[in-house]
């Protein structure tokens, strides 16, 4: 008798622990499932977004950081998201970088040149790392991530929800082995970003005055070169 109270003991306890693994696991998913949802709504309306950004960026072999500042654009031009940046901080160098859903291109006007990679064979996988978390749905992000919730987290005064995203495809792999995305639940858009690479390297990206769905001027999404600016082609992603 004494044993087999002893093993009803034991099934109480781990039908307990068992209990409890599902239930918050259903409770993660519900979370998850409310941050895509506010994603989606946001993505329904969405024309335009522009933020100022800071860009921190790790290099793991030197064990040294670089700080960037600037301001970053979003639209919606058809089906794609276009994305415009510009690097305005006084002590880095002026850079420009334009998305406009077939090619990426980086401006650097010190030494007047545009570098230009096609992105057309690979345009899903590339588009959902630049636009990520500006426009698009967020339930289309489980078609290229595995994605899990990990709570939230004070984010320069927004109680942000806080997504693990694991790339499926190992494409995307390549580029980044997990990133970390910090989403206003009230207005569906990312606050912070943090891309790790298979190298350990990483960038860490603030978003702070969000403007969403105002005009912004067609020349934000023009490169200003030159009449003698060189234009380089490395290959496409």
């Amino acid at each position: 008798m004494r044993k087999f109270a002893i093993h009803v003991l034991l099934l109480g306890s781990l039908t307990a622990v068992l209990f409890a693994q599902t239930a918050g696991k259903q409770a993660s998913n519900a979370d998850l499932d409310a941050v895509l949802t506010a994603m989606d709504k946001t993505a329904a309306n969405f024309k335009s977004a522009e933020a100022d950004f800071v860009w921190v960026l790790y290099e793991k072999v030197v064990d040294s950081s670089d700080t960037q500042k600037g301001k970053i654009y979003f639209r919606r031009a058809g089906n794609q998201i276009q994305m415009a940046a510009e690097i305005t901080d006084p002590e880095s160098e002026h850079k420009n970088v334009l998305y406009d859903g077939k090619k990426l291109r980086l401006y650097q006007p010190k030494i007047d040149q545009v570098t230009e990679y096609d992105t057309t064979k690979n345009r899903s996988t590339v588009e959902s790392f630049l636009v990520l978390g500006f426009g698009g749905r967020g339930h289309d992000l489980q078609n290229s991530f595995d994605v899990t919730f990990e709570g939230t987290e004070n984010v320069m005064g927004v109680n942000a929800s806080k997504l693990d995203l694991v790339p499926k495809s190992a494409k995307g792999k390549s580029f980044f082995s997990h990133i970390l995305l910090w989403i206003d639940p009230a207005r569906g858009v990312s606050v912070q970003q943090q891309f790790f690479e298979p190298n350990g390297n990483y960038r860490l990206a603030k978003y702070s005055d969000i403007k969403l769905n105002q005009n912004i001027s067609a020349d934000v999404f023009k490169l200003k070169t030159t009449g003698r600016t060189k234009v380089v082609n490395p290959g496409g992603f």
